[in-house]
């Protein structure tokens, strides 16, 4: 051993845990912003209907009240901070204007702007508490613990963190591997979804590269680590997924971009129509009833309004058709995008093996059904993934699974069991005793073809002699070339595949939906670097996935969407939108819908500008009354949140679809 892990502390044993349970991980706490505004919106909720009941103040005042302290003080204590920074943000601006309505009676308006405002953040911030949740729950991939062999064979638990490079780890079947290594001797398949992606299991030999995390099959494995536990592939993840939450270009509505001169040019504004009439003579209470009524045209809620319902409407429109678009701002970002990355796995197909030949070497028709029902019960006792594809095609099928006996498996190989007096074995057929005759010359032949068109081969002998393959694949989802070509339409360029899957099988696939940048055999590292590349050059990324390994990229991507039914916790916490049904043709609707609300945006804010405009001419040039100030405000709030909240309708849906125009 080497010097380096002979300075080491000396290892303290960890009690023995089963390596394939997953640590317990910690429930998500709403955050102080998601408790402080859900307080403000239930004060609102009780108050506004006593209000339109004719309440007396007294009733109505304190819940009023309430409301501007449970919902303002934190944006309010935001908007001081900036403040001392020499930064006047839109938080101050709206917690200004909240108390300027109530000073000069608007209680219910400024309540509502301020029950708006503070429920924005705190969705925004449990998003961001639910994210660092998940990555740290990736963790748990990686086991606690390891067992160790020594130069001298003897086996000792220790934790993984205090593994090094050089030592040796024995992986017993079903446990996860506990460190990136190679293995030194056994065989097994490992499941390495986490890290690849790929849809199987891949059999694992000497000389073979495995990852933390992944989960080993029925074989033992002697693993010698080959980079430290803090540099695995899992720590890797998480450490990308990490950084590209924090550096990723801050997310700010449209309205948002502008907040910082348009603050500086109220605030300014107001204190000038206050002053200015006092240094010619003015009355203060005339001129402050003046600056109230500007502060109160002018104020950005109606700007702030004609921002939100469109993008509201949408995101409540594509909720009800199963995708989830988590903020206001992730709808308006969908918008934009003019470039696509797609997962290969568990994305364009269903991510679970399935039986998708059966090709009997002799015969066909019932030659097929009972090559099948022969394998399927010499699988049935098999948990591999591979055996419970073949014993699900014989069931739904019909078939009758007899029982064998003498089973057996040699991890890597097949399984074998005898029924009625014969000996079938069933396996990869580069693996099996095949005579090597010409007996066995069709048998390979017929193993190459079906690996050629990206299947996994299987081979089914009885007393030695081949009786046929099945060709085991993952299936490609109904949707997906048609949800290709609509994403292609959209943002006028073909989309990219990015897959950790083997070349022949990802170029299967991607001719099968109309795909031409194949990009295969990727660490989730090299999915990232592929999304950067693709932003550098000026694109906005949809990148659509549904792993561990995609999470990285899903973080890094202008816009971010998971598959809801088969993606992983962190990739639905590290995505932007979730699709909850597993619908692809949902994703491009959802963009076209982004793009309808971006639209009304526009609409919105040009009215907005216009009615305010309008109002504040009057008010400077003339003498606007303040109910006439406030009734033209809140007209012309009315009219862009009607305008916005068109987008609710299911039509909207229906003319955001492939096909139906924009």
């Amino acid at each position: 051993m080497s010097s380096a892990v002979a300075q080491r502390p000396p290892r303290i044993p960890a009690p023995h845990t089963p390596q394939s349970t997953p640590r317990r991980r910690t429930r998500v706490l709403a955050p102080a912003e998601a408790r402080w505004a859900a307080a403000a919106l239930g004060l609102f909720l009780i108050a506004l209907p006593l209000h339109l009941a004719g309440a007396p103040g007294w009733a109505t005042g304190p819940l009023f009240a309430l409301t501007y302290a449970t919902g303002g003080w934190e944006p309010g204590w935001a908007g001081l901070r900036a403040l001392r920074a020499k930064t006047l943000d839109v938080d101050l601006l709206m917690i200004v204007a909240a108390l300027g309505a109530a000073a000069i009676g608007q209680v219910v308006d400024g309540a509502l702007l301020i029950v708006i405002f503070a429920t924005s953040g705190a969705l925004e911030a449990l998003a961001t508490a639910r994210t660092r949740d998940a990555v740290r729950g990736l963790l748990d991939l990686a086991p606690a613990t390891a067992t160790l062999v020594a130069g001298d064979g003897t086996e000792t638990g220790v934790e993984t963190a205090r593994l090094a490079v050089g030592d040796i780890v024995l992986v017993r079947p079903g446990e996860r591997v506990g460190a990136d290594g190679r293995v030194l001797d056994g065989a097994s398949d490992v499941d390495q979804a986490t890290i690849t992606g790929e849809a199987l299991p891949v059999a694992k030999r000497a000389g073979d590269e495995v990852f933390a995390g992944t989960l080993n099959g029925a074989g033992a494995l002697r693993v010698r680590v080959e980079r430290d536990p803090s540099d695995s592939v899992v720590a890797r993840i998480v450490a990308m997924v990490e950084e590209a939450s924090a550096t990723k270009a801050p997310t700010q509505l449209f309205v948002e971009k502008v907040e910082q001169r348009y603050s500086i040019g109220m605030v300014a504004a107001t204190l000038a129509v206050f002053l200015v009439p006092l240094a010619f003579g003015t009355a203060p209470t005339g001129s402050l009833l003046r600056a109230m009524t500007f502060m109160i045209v002018a104020s950005p809620c109606a700007v702030v309004l004609a921002t939100m319902p469109p993008l509201l409407s949408a995101i409540a429109n594509a909720g009800r058709h199963g995708v989830l678009v988590k903020s206001a701002v992730v709808m308006e970002r969908l918008g934009q995008v003019d470039a696509v990355a797609l997962d290969k796995t568990g994305t364009l197909t269903e991510g679970m093996p399935r039986v998708t030949a059966v090709r009997p070497l002799e015969g066909g028709g019932p030659a097929a059904d009972r090559l099948l029902a022969l394998a399927a019960a010499v699988e049935h006792p098999s948990e591999h993934p591979l055996a419970r594809a073949v014993v699900g095609a014989a069931r739904e099928r019909g078939l009758d699974i007899a029982a064998v006996r003498d089973f057996t498996s040699t991890p890597g190989v097949g399984v074998t069991a005898t029924l009625d007096g014969s000996t079938v074995a069933v396996g990869a057929p580069d693996r099996l005793p095949l005579p090597d005759t010409e007996d066995g010359e069709p048998a390979r032949a017929l193993a190459r073809v079906l690996e050629d068109a990206g299947h996994t081969a299987v081979l089914v002998l009885r007393d030695g002699r081949a009786l046929g393959l099945l060709g085991i694949g993952d299936r490609l989802r109904p949707d997906a070339a048609a949800t290709v070509a609509a994403l292609g339409r959209l943002t006028g360029s073909g989309p990219m595949l990015l897959t950790g899957d083997n070349p022949r099988a990802a170029a299967r696939l991607a001719a099968e939906v109309g795909i031409v940048d194949v990009r295969a055999g990727l660490l989730p590292q090299d999915k990232v670097r592929a999304v950067r590349e693709q932003e550098e050059a000026g694109r906005h990324v949809l990148v659509l996935g549904d792993g561990v390994n995609d999470a990285p990229a899903l973080a890094a991507a202008h816009s971010g969407v998971a598959m809801g039914r088969a993606g992983s916790d962190l990739a639905l916490e590290s995505a932007d939108a979730v699709v909850v049904r597993d619908e692809l043709a949902a994703v491009p609707t959802a963009v076209a819908l982004s793009r309808r609300a971006r639209r009304l945006v526009v609409q919105n804010l040009v009215i907005a500008a216009a009615c305010i405009t309008g109002l504040v001419i009057w008010d400077l040039a003339g003498r606007l009354p303040l109910p006439l100030g406030v009734l033209g405000h809140e007209g012309s709030t009315v009219v862009v949140g009607l305008n916005g909240l068109r987008l609710l309708r299911d039509a909207a849906w229906d003319r955001a679809r492939p096909g139906a125009g924009e």
